[in-house]
Parts: structure tokens; C-alpha cells; sequence
């Protein structure tokens, strides 16, 4: 039974944990990230948080957390800082224009926060794992799959 006062309390005490949840209008863009987020937790069921988010903006277009404590939109929004500064770093190497951007992993002590570039480059992916639990190549191949 769906009962909105429920509904409406959850959403204050945190973000939806295990499930896939879409944010901003429904559109292509939300239904496509969706989808890629099912590809990943299809891959990587063990992970610990999953997004899609908008470079330009940071704005999330579809999450999945295992944790309350992992917030989507903060996170989303502060790597999506990340890949803008990377690539101006990028350009004050003035590398060659072949040479783009398609990666990002950040090492913790027992996590690793993987940011790829979908093909557009104009949104991208973040995944978060246990680094006790997941095989970096792996998760690296999961996430490359999501561009076909």
C-alpha cells in the first residue's frame, strides 16, 4: 500500500538505498541513465553506490546507493567539478586534441571511486566500490561497456 506521509518521510531521513532512482524530469536522458545504472548493478552487484550526473551542471540524472551516508547529488555535483578542472588541467598541458579524457579513478584506503566520461562527454558515470570486494579491471570493463 502506498501511503504518501511514508513516502515523504523516507525521503528526509536520506536517500533511497538499493534502488535505482531516477532525479529531474523524466526524459531520454534519466530513462538512458537509468538504464546504464542497471548495466552496472548487473556487473558489479556488490557495489557500494552507482550515478549519472551532467558535467556541465553536476546535476544527477539517476543513482543508486547501498548506504545513506553516500549522498548522490553532493557527490555528483563535487566530481563533476573534478572532470572540469582535469580538463583544464588537460589544457595547459596542451596535449594533442586526440588526447581526451575518458577516465578518472580516485583510491581510498578500502574504496575506489571510478568517474568515466560517456561518449556525448557530456555526462558521465560514477561508481564506488569496496576495494576488498571488486576487481579493478573488472569494474573498469563493466563501466566501458555502458558507452555501447
Amino acid at each position: 500500500m502506498q501511503i504518501p506521509f511514508l513516502s515523504q518521510l523516507q525521503t528526509l531521513t536520506g536517500p533511497t538505498v538499493n534502488k535505482i532512482v531516477g532525479a529531474g524530469p523524466a526524459g531520454p536522458a534519466r530513462m538512458a541513465a537509468e538504464r546504464w545504472l542497471q548495466h552496472v548493478l548487473h556487473g558489479l552487484p556488490e557495489l557500494l553506490a552507482a550515478a549519472v550526473g551532467e558535467i556541465s551542471s553536476g546535476q544527477l540524472l539517476a543513482s543508486y546507493t547501498t548506504a545513506r551516508e553516500f549522498n548522490p547529488a553532493k557527490i555528483i555535483g563535487f566530481n563533476a567539478e573534478v572532470i572540469r578542472q582535469q580538463r583544464q588541467a588537460m589544457q595547459a598541458l596542451r596535449l594533442p586534441p586526440e588526447e581526451q579524457l575518458t577516465e578518472l579513478l580516485i583510491t581510498l584506503r578500502t574504496q575506489l571511486h571510478l568517474l568515466r566520461l560517456l561518449p556525448d562527454g557530456q555526462r558521465f558515470l560514477y561508481v564506488a566500490v569496496d576495494c576488498r570486494d571488486t576487481n579493478l579491471g573488472i569494474a573498469r570493463e563493466v563501466m566501458r561497456t555502458c558507452e555501447t
